[in-house]
């Protein structure tokens, strides 16, 4: 069943992130998108965001997962980064 104002996917997915999967997908899949399924801890890798997604949505039709850029601290970014 997705819920669509469940704050806790995100904070779910983000602490599988960084507890289970940083360190791996930072050395093989920089820059690319992963999403995360926090309930069965499963993750879907894309060149895109739309791949992560789709994959995700493959196998979970029904669950929200919680989408991360390799490397970066959010998925996408908009606006000018100032050096």
């Amino acid at each position: 069943m997705v819920v669509r104002n469940d704050a806790s996917v995100g904070e779910k997915a983000r602490l599988i992130y960084e507890e289970k999967l940083r360190v791996a997908l930072e050395k093989k899949h920089l820059n690319q998108f992963v999403a995360i399924e926090p309930e069965s801890g499963e993750y879907f890798l894309g060149q895109t965001l739309t791949d992560a997604i789709a994959a995700s949505r493959a196998k979970y039709p029904d669950r929200l997962t919680h989408v991360i850029r390799v490397g970066h601290n959010a998925a996408i970014q908009f606006g000018m980064q100032v050096q």
